[in-house]
């Protein structure tokens, strides 16, 4: 379903795929990348300016209505004493690491914003990681593409050498039944 998504949307689906979570909408276009349909470099791109707008909004939403969007929604609340906890003790690694943490990906900025870090330092540590993220998220896409054609290079050797063993048994069956006969 995502991976049509990416072939029939492009780099938008990246770029509203990245938006929210994207790990799975950027191995999907990394795949894509592999195959020639979407350009490695644009999937990237796009991957980071995705990720990195979806973050700061997060951050300014979380400035703006932080303490009532975590009391409103539960699954926010649950996962604030966490990202806090986390933040407090290393908030640089913290924010350049959030979009590898699964979970946290769209709690992380939220609870970053409505605890007061200057808007400034996270962008910038923020944009650090996207950097960071969306080539290596891309290019496991890109290398599972590798890994598949490489894999289907051996099956389709295996496919081949399976063909000529049938066909020596067929004629070796057939040649048999003609001499007994």
């Amino acid at each position: 379903m995502i991976s049509a998504l990416v072939v029939s949307y492009g780099y938008l689906a990246v770029f509203l795929g990245t938006l929210f979570e994207g790990e799975t909408f950027l191995l999907a276009a990394g795949f894509a990348a592999h195959r020639g349909l979407l350009a490695w470099p644009l999937v990237v791109a796009v991957a980071f300016v995705g990720a990195s707008l979806g973050d700061q909004l997060g951050f300014l939403l979380g400035r703006w209505r932080g303490a009532a969007l975590i009391a409103r929604y539960p699954a926010l609340a649950r996962r604030a004493p966490r990202v806090h906890a986390i933040f407090e003790r290393h908030h640089v690694l913290f924010i350049l690491t959030i979009r590898f943490l699964y979970g946290l990906r769209l709690a992380g900025p939220i609870v970053m914003g409505s605890s007061g870090l200057p808007y400034l330092r996270f962008a910038l540590l923020d944009m650090l990681g996207a950097a960071l993220w969306a080539p290596l998220i891309a290019g496991a896409g890109y290398l599972f593409g590798v890994a598949m054609e490489a894999l289907l290079g051996e099956i389709r050797h295996a496919e081949e050498a399976a063909l000529i063993v049938i066909l020596a048994a067929a004629f070796i069956v057939w040649l048999w039944r003609a001499l007994r006969s």
